[in-house]
């Protein structure tokens, strides 16, 4: 599908102001942009690029005193496809995890583990890992915090959020963030455009907050805010939280007057809107995983004597005989000669163990 996606977003300074924004779609998604995204200033102004740390593309400007306005409006190609379930994604140990994941790990501004980590423990220690850890601590979140436009704060913590039970998107995203990093999962958080595609028109249209977790050698989307899978998720940018990925950034007072922004669904001449999705199209909840792909455990298993399948909890069926017609009876055999044939076929009850 094509999405038509921007922003008008207009400030006011009272002095020349350094200011930084990061409204760029992120580059992973630049094949996808279909029009030229321009960023323009209104008043025009000389502007500079670079990509940070967390490879997002910042821009700077310096803001003449008084009203600015930055805008943009493009078209992004997207595939259309609900955010994928890999549900038998799993958890690496701390050792085996590559190097660039490891500061996803650690408390940040907004993300602070040390005050949430006997909580997250205790809520979600006893769970399962992997994925299933992941979607236990965004169903948590989501029935934990009310959501509230009007509860927006900006000092607002991980903790705070999870003392004070309300908050918006960015702070379901740093509660989740952080219990997933106390419980060593990598946790990034993303900021970018989130339409109203396949759900209910939800005023006002906004950037959204979710955020990565790195399981089974790759990142992988959730939303602990919504809570179920969605469409066009457009990533701008890419943090340890919601500091590093701030929309604006300003060195001195700048009020922010007006925040437009637009991610609607284009449609061709007789295409029908995407239909709105039932919560169990769209569940968060991923489905049952492949038995093949998960029924070993990832620990030492001893089989010694145990037929094939018995080391999965299943002993295979004999093969059925044809009844022969029946024989004259043998005569009887002493005790001591029968031992041996007893033992050609092991019994497999409690042969198999755990370490």
């Amino acid at each position: 599908m094509k999405i038509r996606t921007g922003y008008a977003i207009t400030y006011e300074t009272f002095q020349p102001t350094p200011m930084m924004f990061l409204l760029s779609v992120h580059p992973s998604r630049a094949a996808d942009i279909l029009t030229p995204e321009v960023m323009t200033f209104d008043p025009p102004v000389d502007a500079h690029q670079y990509s940070d740390a967390f490879g997002n593309v910042t821009t700077r400007i310096l803001a003449p005193a008084g009203r600015i306005t930055v805008s943009t409006d493009f078209l992004v190609h997207d595939s259309g496809e609900l955010d994928p379930v890999v549900a038998d994604a799993v958890q690496h140990p701390v050792q085996d995890l590559p190097d660039e994941a490891m500061r996803f790990l650690l408390g940040s501004r907004y993300c602070d583990t040390d005050k949430l980590s006997n909580i997250a423990w205790e809520l979600f220690g006893a769970g399962p890992e992997g994925w299933a850890r992941v979607q236990a601590v965004c169903d948590f979140v989501n029935a934990h915090i009310k959501f509230n436009y009007q509860d927006a704060d900006a000092t607002r913590s991980a903790h705070d959020a999870y003392t004070q039970q309300r908050g918006v998107c960015r702070d379901y995203a740093h509660l989740a963030v952080a219990f997933c990093r106390c419980l060593n999962i990598p946790a990034r958080y993303c900021t970018g455009y989130l339409g109203d595609i396949g759900v209910p028109v939800v005023p006002p249209p906004d950037f959204s907050a979710w955020f990565e977790v790195y399981l089974g050698g790759a990142w992988h989307t959730f939303d602990a805010r919504n809570n179920r899978r969605r469409i066009g998720r457009i990533v701008i940018a890419r943090g340890r939280d919601a500091t590093d990925v701030a929309i604006s950034t300003s060195f001195a007072t700048a009020l922010l007057l007006r925040f437009d922004v637009h991610t609607d669904e284009v449609l061709e001449a007789g295409e029908k809107p995407t239909p709105i999705l039932t919560a169990a199209e769209a569940a968060a909840v991923p489905a049952k995983p492949d038995p093949a792909k998960t029924a070993v455990p990832a620990r030492a298993v001893e089989t010694a004597a145990v037929p094939p399948g018995a080391a999965l909890g299943k002993v295979p069926e004999s093969p059925k005989v044809p009844e022969s017609p029946k024989a004259p009876e043998s005569p009887k055999v002493p005790e001591a000669q029968k031992a041996p044939e007893a033992q050609k076929t092991p019994k497999t009850t409690g042969l198999t163990k755990v370490a």
